[in-house]
């Protein structure tokens, strides 16, 4: 299996380690920093297993990378989606699987609108890992692994069926876990996972913030999520679901936060979210100032999950005229705080 990876971020350094260090797959990787990157990569994880692999070649031109490859998969911020589809689209082959695993929302419209028609796509409903860079181009730990994972795959044609069953057949082999086929793009493209989480988060602890108001310290995104918090994520999960009903989607097809996260209600969720391991030790996204810690409104919280994650599921609602107050009132605080450093 020739695979290509698009992006050198958190997630994009532990599948390059990872996926290469696979019996009988070939990885190669497409980044605008390709002199940063060893070809040896190093992925560990925190039960100690260590992967090892070499990358087959590293470019910044898509016309080295894509055109071999039967899979290209997209490790990008949703922001990205966009130019790198424009990159990559002339050299791809019309059997050649694209498709998204950091987030799928917004992924299917882009690439509707950038690659070519009939162009093989997927998307995955939830990032395989919780990764993190040890050292840029060298070294990344695997710090979570999911115990499943859920696909969407376009088109919905026979042939295209046979084949996206074949391509889900080597993700079952890639990865190790079970890998199954969701019944509508929906289902990836409306995720409760960062778009509401992340920014649940960011409005509780800032909705109130204003130019020139400082923080004593810098708190940890997860490891200090607060009840307040808890509260406005299942809100916007309700409003979420009630969504996925008017578009048709079968009961538990996209699992409430309390299902996925094993909690019964705010209380419980809070402490299964303070309690994650693989999510400890990452901070609130904030600058230190001479004067104290101020939100980073530059971050890809803010820059990824509103415009390019809580935005899609605000569009279809207003297309559909479903009341989402919790989601509006998260969504235009959000652009409103990054149009503000514009």
């Amino acid at each position: 299996m020739t695979i290509t990876l698009c992006g050198g971020g958190n997630l994009g350094h532990v599948l390059a380690g990872y996926l290469s260090s696979q019996p009988g797959t070939t990885v190669s990787l497409l980044t605008s920093r390709p002199s940063a990157w060893s070809s040896s990569l190093e992925v560990s994880d925190s039960q100690g297993r260590i992967y090892r692999g070499s990358l087959q070649q590293i470019s910044a031109n898509p016309a080295d990378v894509i055109p071999t490859a039967q899979i290209v998969l997209l490790c990008l911020p949703g922001y990205a989606f966009q130019s790198v589809m424009e990159a990559i689209a002339p050299y791809l082959s019309p059997s050649t699987w694209v498709g998204s695993v950091v987030s799928s929302t917004g992924f299917f419209f882009q690439a509707g609108r950038h690659l070519p028609p009939g162009q093989p796509l997927f998307g995955f409903q939830r990032v395989p890992f919780i990764s993190r860079i040890a050292e840029y181009g060298h070294r990344a730990e695997l710090k979570g692994y999911k115990d499943s994972l859920s696909v969407a795959v376009l088109p919905p044609t026979s042939e295209s069926s046979e084949s996206g069953a074949a391509m889900l057949s080597h993700f079952l082999s890639l990865f190790h876990v079970p890998v199954r086929r969701l019944d509508s793009i929906y289902q990836a493209s409306l995720s409760n996972s960062n778009p509401l989480l992340h920014t649940s988060r960011l409005y509780t602890l800032w909705h109130n913030w204003q130019p020139g108001i400082t923080y004593p310290d810098c708190p940890m995104f997860y490891s200090d999520w607060t009840l307040e918090a808890s509260h406005l994520y299942l809100a916007m999960d309700d409003e979420l679901q009630h969504l996925a009903r008017i578009l048709g989607l079968p009961p538990g097809s996209i699992p409430t936060v309390l299902d996925y996260y094993e909690s019964t209600d705010a209380e419980s969720l809070t402490a299964k979210l303070r309690s994650i391991q693989g999510f400890r030790g990452i901070p609130s996204p904030m600058r230190q100032t001479d004067a104290g810690w101020q939100p980073d409104l530059q971050s890809r919280y803010f820059h990824e999950d509103f415009p390019c994650g809580l935005r899609y599921p605000w569009q279809l609602a207003r297309q559909h005229s479903l009341a989402t107050p919790n989601i509006d009132k998260v969504y235009h605080w959000g652009m409103k705080m990054i149009n503000s450093t514009q």
